[in-house]
């Protein structure tokens, strides 16, 4: 039975011949059909080759597990005192591993290794604690015999000879018997004041004295060391006069005065800490003069100074602008003047081709670059020309930009108003020459577009002269040129005339003094961080300088032109991108150099400061006195709005453009805006106001799409502000109330009434006008006057229930809880909704 054959042992083992043969072959074994015949070497060989094969060894350890199941029964009690049995099953596993023979030698080896290092430790550390020993012992014997020799050297010096005490005891004898008598009796008087006190430290000091040695001078020295200690103990434990024992801080007879600083606007708390009281006490003067605030509350320089003056303190008015008025105040900007070129702000209106006109000065293509072909940022170029440098702001057009356009004019010694010749004035040209007026800088008007047929110049003047521009042909000082942006017709009449009105301003400027000028334009950028574009107006800017700007201060880290080249520094009427501040200031703040870190931290913060307590105190008066104005009205419907741009300009224009938007009903409610992409941040407080999200030229971040996705909130991306603000009216428009007009479709008069067990009171009616429907409203008139508005509960032709009735037929009709009489008429009306807009 030790041979077999590959079929039977396949079905010995269960498993298909076909995978078996290939197992047999792949060990080795020359065995091709289901009928060889396999002795048991050759088993043997196989089961060893698949053991081999599964990550098994011949000499794998054997195991045996031993399992025992006990069951015990537990009574437990249960609800209303009964008891119940539980059965409680336990399981145990145990495995036991005999293990080969290399293991227990290897262990063995292991083991003998451990112990001889444990004894090779115990040997070193004897060794070490003998060696401690001895050494101890030598520094011992060796401080013996220093001692000793010390002790020897002291007795030689110290005790006197035989003859030295014979000759001194003479000389004391004399002087002591002619000592005056009055130095013995203070000498008697103070030994007799010491003797109560000092018997028991007298005694210990004599007895350290015999213990010392008789008359040397060892005993000398401890003796003076037990008077000194007798000394120091007896003023440790002498009481103190009363006037040291009182308390250092006595309450203050007379009333406290102080000179409190009130600023512009200080608060409750802080005024308080000036004046030394408790807030509650200043809180119940305001009460008193009638003002309702809190500890929190900020309050005007006024009323706070008559709070100081009511608790009796004196007053001294500071301003709150002292740390900025210093630090300006001490920077320098005398020296040298130079002339400087003129900066140029190009305004008009939408579409007469300003930047058109700057592209064909700058040679560059700057109109494709804007969407819609409408500049929407304010651009700032300095151009190299034949003529000499002059630096241009492009401020956009569009209706929304009235302020950034007002910027543009404030910032510019010479406005170019460009006015297409085949359009004439718009209303954007008229707002454009009322802020170079209120700005008081002279006007050049480019007539532009002279290359069309349509074109009348002639048009363009006489529309001017009458908003008070007067060209100089026409004795006035306005001058006017003829250009033309696509054939470059009066470009250099116009460059020359922008340099003549210079040379009449005398533009000056040093140089060498600090930077100052406005800040254009600022952007959040993600891998620069914020990117300020500012216009130099006196000085010079360079890299590593400190710089003011708004709320926001930092070191320029670097700088760039208009064309992204880097600059290590500017002059006066350059514009030139900066980076390094730590914010994005407003688009019309001034910048200025600041001598150190430091200071331009203190100016920021309290710039900060004052921007948190004005905005803070206006939301506080909105509240006091708005609080019973929305009582008994409807509640006003918000679109509340998330709004991020690209840049600064951007973000006033659509923050004011939407604010324009709503009636009483329906309002536009920005709850956070911004400058730069759209975070994670502003997509989880979207989500908590409910708010729609708009990107003007930004995008979502991975993971603020994450959260709007997950989400799903209304995110919206534009890159014109048309499209935004006519979207927002269609949603405004979608958020009013519907209204409902009411029309008469049919009126029917009561000819006769009479009674019907089924349906009670029926009116025999005549459709006068237009059709009487079931379904609808109706309205009893009595002499023309309403008398009742109900529904019909039945209306009836002949005998059949029908839905409407024509004018002219006849009919019956049932009141739903109401008594018609022979006269009445019943009006029939239906609702119509109409849809409102803003």
């Amino acid at each position: 039975m030790s041979e077999v054959t590959v079929k039977k042992l396949a079905e010995d083992v269960g498993a298909p011949v076909d995978r078996l043969l290939k197992q047999i072959q792949a060990a080795g074994l020359k065995h091709t059909s289901e009928t060889d015949v396999m002795s048991a070497d050759e088993k043997q060989i196989l089961l060893s080759f698949l053991k081999r094969s599964h990550g098994e060894s011949d000499a794998e350890a054997k195991k045996i597990t031993l399992k025992r199941k006990t069951t015990s029964t537990l009574k437990v009690a249960g609800m209303q005192g009964k008891t119940k049995t539980v059965n409680v099953e336990v399981r145990k596993k145990r495995t036991y591993v005999k293990r080969s023979e290399a293991t227990v030698d290897l262990e063995a080896e292991k083991q003998k290794q451990q112990e001889e290092e444990l004894a090779r430790k115990k040997a070193e550390e004897a060794k070490a604690q003998a060696e401690k020993e001895r050494k101890e012992a030598e520094a011992k014997k060796l401080a013996e015999e220093q001692a000793k020799k010390a002790k020897e050297a002291t007795k030689e010096e110290a005790a006197p000879s035989t003859n030295e005490r014979k000759h001194r005891a003479p000389e004391a004898a004399p002087k002591k018997a002619h000592a005056p008598a009055k130095d013995d009796a203070k000498k008697n008087h103070r030994k007799k004041g010491r003797n109560d006190n000092d018997d028991h430290e007298s005694r210990q000091r004599r007895e350290k004295a015999k213990a010392a040695g008789k008359g040397g001078r060892k005993g000398t020295l401890v003796s003076l060391t037990g008077e000194e200690e007798s000394r120091h103990r007896k003023l440790r434990h002498k009481k103190k006069p009363k006037a040291d024992r009182d308390h250092q801080f006595e309450k203050p007879t007379a009333a406290q005065v102080h000179e409190v600083q009130i600023p512009e606007s200080i608060t409750v708390a802080e005024l308080a800490s000036r004046m030394n009281v408790k807030g509650a006490q200043v809180v119940k003067v305001l009460f008193g003069l009638g003002v309702m605030a809190t500890i929190n509350q900020t309050i005007d320089q006024e009323t706070a100074t008559l709070v100081v003056e009511e608790m009796g303190h004196t007053v001294t008015l500071i301003q709150d602008d002292a740390v900025e008025t210093d630090i300006i105040e001490s920077i320098d900007y005398k020296g040298e003047e130079v002339t400087r070129a003129p900066v140029v702000s190009v305004m008009g209106h939408v579409d007469h081709g300003k930047t058109s006109l700057l592209d064909y000065i700058r040679r560059a293509k700057v109109a494709a670059g804007e969407s819609g072909g409408i500049t929407q940022h304010i651009g700032a170029y300095h151009v190299e020309t034949g003529h000499g440098m002059i630096s241009f702001l492009d401020t956009p057009g569009h209706a929304a930009f009235t302020a950034m356009r007002a910027r543009g004019a404030n910032s510019t010694d010479i406005v170019i108003l460009v006015v297409a010749a085949d359009d004439g004035v718009m209303p954007q040209t008229e707002e454009a020459v009322q802020h170079a007026r209120s700005a008081g800088v002279p006007i050049i008007v480019a007539v532009n577009k002279i290359d069309k047929e349509a074109a009348d110049p002639d048009r363009v003047k006489n529309e001017l002269a009458a908003k008070d521009v007067i060209p100089e042909d026409w004795g006035g000082d306005v001058q006017f040129v003829e250009v033309s942006a696509h054939t470059g017709q009066g470009i250099d009449e116009l460059l020359d005339a922008v340099l003549l009105q210079a040379e009449v301003l005398e533009l000056k400027a040093v140089p060498s003094a600090p930077a100052k000028g406005v800040v254009v334009e600022a952007s959040l950028d993600k891998g620069r961080g914020a990117v300020s574009t500012v216009l130099i107006q006196n000085g010079t800017l360079r890299q590593g300088d400190v710089v003011i700007a708004g709320m926001f201060f930092g070191k320029v880290r670097a700088m760039l032109d208009e064309n992204g080249k880097k600059v290590l520094e500017a002059g006066p009427s350059i514009p030139v991108e900066i980076l390094g501040l730590n914010g994005t200031p407003d688009a019309g703040d001034d910048f200025i150099v600041v001598p150190d870190e430091k200071r331009a931290r203190e100016v920021a913060n309290f710039r900060q400061g004052k921007y948190r307590d004005v905005r803070f105190q206006r939301q506080q008066s909105a509240k006091l006195e708005n609080l019973f104005q929305g009582m008994g009205k409807d509640e006003v419907k918000n679109l509340n709005i998330v709004l991020k741009t690209d840049v600064r300009g951007s973000l006033e224009a659509l923050t004011a453009a939407l604010a324009d938007i709503g009636n009483d009903e329906v309002q536009v409610k920005i709850v956070s805006s911004g400058v730069g992409g759209i975070a994670e941040t502003d997509a989880n407080l979207a989500l908590a106001t409910n708010a729609v999200i708009i990107g003007f030229n930004v995008r979502a971040d991975a993971s603020a799409k994450k959260v709007i996705d997950a989400e799903g909130l209304d995110l919206r991306y534009y890159s014109v502000i048309y499209d935004i603000i006519d979207h927002i009216k269609q949603a405004l428009t979608g958020m009013l109330a519907p209204e409902f007009r009411e029309d008469i479709v049919g009126l029917a008069e009561v000819r006769d009434t009479f009674r019907s067990p089924k349906f009670g009171q029926v009116a025999g009616c005549m459709v006068t006008e237009g059709t009487i429907y079931r379904n609808k409203q109706i309205r009893v008139l009595r002499d023309n006057v309403v008398i009742f508005e109900g529904e019909l509960e039945s209306l009836r032709r002949f005998k059949d229930d029908v839905n409407e009735v024509r004018s002219g037929t006849e009919c019956g009709i049932g009141v739903k809880n109401y008594d018609v009489k022979v006269g009445d008429k019943i009006e029939v009306f239906d609702s119509v909704k109409v849809e409102r807009s803003l």
